[in-house]
């Protein structure tokens, strides 16, 4: 499956995913607006997902392309869960042929449990929705960098 860009830069859709070796967040962003909602997860085998899973969101959603959040350390170097989310996206990128950009990631997990606790407590603090909100952050801060 191959599905190309059409949209004018500006008003593009993204996919976000925050990858990680058990589940991987998604979440569908608008440049229009910059803004993203949560989506949910797809559970993953030591970072390989069920790609059928994320076959089903690409087609749903049809994104122009994909940012996938980098985990690096705090003060900016790699570490072994940057380079499986570079593969990832490298993955993404040659079985759907779309585009892939990275984001440093870096607090987004904990800005997503802090937002999703103050909106419902506790409760709100799934492993899904926690991993679905940190795409969103992930794709929020992306567009954030491209337009300041």
């Amino acid at each position: 499956m191959s599905i190309r860009s059409k949209s004018p830069i500006g008003q593009r859709t993204v996919i976000g995913f925050d990858f990680g070796k058990k589940y991987i967040g998604v979440a569908v962003g608008q440049e229009i607006t910059g803004s993203a909602t949560p989506l949910g997860s797809i559970k993953a085998n030591d970072g390989v997902p069920h790609w059928d899973n994320v076959a089903k969101y690409l087609k749903e959603w049809q994104p122009d392309f994909i940012v996938v959040g980098l985990p690096l350390n705090m003060d900016g170097s790699e570490q072994q869960l940057t380079l499986d989310a570079k593969k990832f996206g490298n993955r993404v990128h040659g079985r759907f042929g779309i585009k892939v950009e990275f984001q440093d990631e870096r607090l987004t997990t904990a800005d997503a449990k802090e937002q999703l606790f103050s909106r419902g407590g506790y409760k709100n603090l799934s492993k899904d929705n926690i991993d679905a909100e940190s795409a969103r952050l992930i794709i929020e801060s992306y567009f954030e960098q491209q337009y300041d």
